[in-house]
């Protein structure tokens, strides 16, 4: 009898034994199943997995457009528009007031004392620490009549895209001239400077005065050109040369006044972090074509000619033509040749394929 029992429990137990085994054989394979499954779903979705222990090679790579790698990206950005004076900057900068709480982002008004264009030392370094630093204002936008700033020699971590408009230069002067003794329909109320004075730009270039030297144009180089002593010298052509280089070396974009809506359209296309909508608003906004000179007299071919004699005029225009034919060389590189199709790119021939298996 005693042996009866001790038969049966010792079946008992190997049954024990047994079902153990197979419960963490069978444990195994499930769990092995299921991590090849999520590997596999991965690949399909080309989404980053958690390694924990597959190998490395054995994961499907991070879409390469991934949302928050994006949008962290995005959050970061600073953009400086340094506006140079009568190139449709106020019409520009309203359409960006319009967008910032619609897209989230901070617009900023630099506010120089007494209207330089120009910072001193200490606030050039002051300004490139602040707003690189200022997280909480990220991502901004900031404006102001001040002529380009070098952030790379003050040993900043991160550089600020720069944006601008260009406007040929004495269609700039003329409405200069005539915006300081008419004023504009923007604050029409507003008395400028020369109010009272009705003597027409050709009177003044006829008389030789000095509203309308032609040194007077000498200021889209220098904005563009910098913070350099020989920036402001008229006429400089080291200032000029410098101008190009920093417009197709620290410039995002420089459109034309001229051309407003496509720049506006590239920078949609470009930047929709801020400027996405940019382009329907801009059409139907009443704030689309601001600041329009009052009493502006178009000057007299004589007038043309003599001012175009001028150095000064030859190198502002020189620099209007190679930011013109910059733009419009960008304009064009967003569609395919021969065809209305925007043009894309792709990576292929990745080697070591990541979705591969990892070889030992």
């Amino acid at each position: 009898m005693i042996t009866t029992k001790y038969f049966f429990l010792l079946i008992l137990i190997t049954a024990g034994f047994a079902f153990i085994l197979l419960y963490h054989w069978f444990s195994t394979k499930v769990i092995l199943a299921d991590k090849q499954l999520t590997i596999h779903l991965g690949e399909d979705n080309n989404e980053q997995l958690i390694h924990s222990n597959v190998n490395h090679w054995q994961t499907a790579p991070a879409k390469l457009d991934d949302a928050a790698t994006y949008r962290n990206y995005d959050e970061q950005f600073v953009i400086i528009y340094n506006r140079v004076p009568k190139t449709g900057s106020t019409s520009f900068v309203n359409l960006t007031y319009d967008l910032c709480k619609k897209n989230a982002f901070h617009v900023l008004h630099i506010n120089i004392t007494a209207n330089m264009h120009v910072l001193s030392l200490p606030n050039q370094l002051k300004f490139v620490r602040n707003i690189t630093a200022w997280d909480s204002m990220k991502p901004a936008f900031y404006h102001g009549h001040m002529a380009f700033l070098d952030f790379s020699k003050f040993g900043m971590p991160s550089k600020p895209m720069y944006i601008n408009l260009i406007r040929q230069p004495l269609d700039r002067l003329v409405s200069y001239y005539y915006f300081l003794r008419y004023g504009d329909d923007y604050r029409p109320y507003l008395v400028r400077h020369r109010a009272g004075d009705t003597m027409t730009f050709d009177e003044c270039v006829a008389r030789q005065k000095p509203d309308c030297d032609p040194t007077n144009m000498w200021l889209q180089i220098p904005f563009f050109c910098g913070h350099h002593a020989e920036c402001w010298n008229p006429g400089s052509s080291w200032a000029l040369e410098q101008a190009k280089r920093n417009l197709v070396n620290d410039y995002f974009l420089v459109g034309l006044t001229e051309e407003m809506d496509e720049f506006i359209e590239l920078l949609e296309l470009s930047l929709p972090r801020l400027y996405r909508g940019a382009v329907a608003h801009f059409q139907k906004s009443n704030k689309s074509h601001l600041r329009k000179t009052k009493s502006k007299v178009e000057p007299a071919a004589e007038t043309v000619a003599k001012i175009k004699e001028s150095a000064v005029w030859q190198m502002e225009n020189e620099l209007y033509e190679f930011a013109r034919d910059q733009f419009h060389f960008v304009q064009r590189k967003l569609r395919t040749p021969g065809r209305n199709v925007m043009q894309d790119f792709m990576y292929e021939k990745i080697k070591p394929n990541p979705n591969g298996a990892a070889k030992n």
